[in-house]
């Protein structure tokens, strides 16, 4: 007998919202997307977004940087400040300080456009399964709180603010208390769609920004700690 409970796991539906003003383009994406578990909503300015966003709950945002009425980057920066529903990036530009500026934003990820659409369907069925398995949103311990779910994070009682990029270092460390995560694994972790696509140094850059916000001291750190040769590990107090 199938197990009705899986298939119904399986068959439910994600709700997909692109906002992109070339109606072909955008009829493109739907099309290559394409899937039974998969239903999308098109719109071509960010006005008629947010009244889509007000009315109905996504998994997925697909964003245009350059729209009619304003900026992809800005209306990504507006939904990140009260919504954690994964965003990826659509531009024409491949500019490293465009990438930069996205990231920055809160975009968990960007596509250039012309596009692969092999890519395409990796990179967001990629974002949507990171979106389903992220079920734990709040650490806490004796110094710190952290609530991934509203993206308030707390020291002492004090509020720090975390970039888009520390949080997605910072959600497997804490959840993975006392263990130690290499390189690669944390790669793989904090960005699913590819690590071909990351500077070397990122990691690293990352984990050094977490230090300076959350340390007492970054040069000598007790929270993330580094275990020479293989990773680096959260010390729960």
């Amino acid at each position: 007998m199938p197990d009705v409970k899986k298939e119904h796991v399986l068959l439910q539906k994600q709700f997909i919202l692109i906002l992109e003003d070339d109606e072909d383009l955008a009829e493109g994406i739907c099309m290559a997307l394409n899937s039974e578990d998969l239903e999308f909503v098109v719109c071509g300015t960010i006005a008629e977004a947010k009244v889509m966003l007000h009315q109905k709950r996504f998994d997925l945002l697909i964003l245009d940087i350059n729209l009619p009425d304003g900026s992809g980057l800005e209306f990504c920066r507006q939904v990140r400040e009260s919504d954690r529903v994964p965003i990826a990036l659509l531009t024409a530009k491949d500019m490293e300080l465009d990438i930069v500026k996205g990231l920055e934003c809160g975009a968990d990820d960007y596509i250039t456009k012309p596009f692969s659409l092999m890519v395409l369907r990796a990179r967001v069925r990629a974002l949507l399964r990171r979106n389903c398995t992220d079920s734990k949103t709040e650490y806490r311990d004796t110094v710190f709180r952290f609530c991934f779910d509203t993206m308030q994070f707390y020291k002492e009682g004090i509020s720090i603010e975390l970039s888009r990029t520390e949080q997605r270092i910072l959600y497997p460390l804490v959840f993975h208390a006392g263990q130690i995560l290499t390189r690669e694994h944390l790669l793989e972790l904090v960005w699913p769609e590819g690590t071909e696509y990351v500077e070397d140094n990122a990691l690293s850059v990352g984990i050094r920004r977490l230090r300076d916000k959350l340390e007492d001291d970054p040069s000598k750190p007790v929270y993330i700690r580094t275990v020479y040769g293989k990773g680096y590990k959260w010390e729960k107090i």
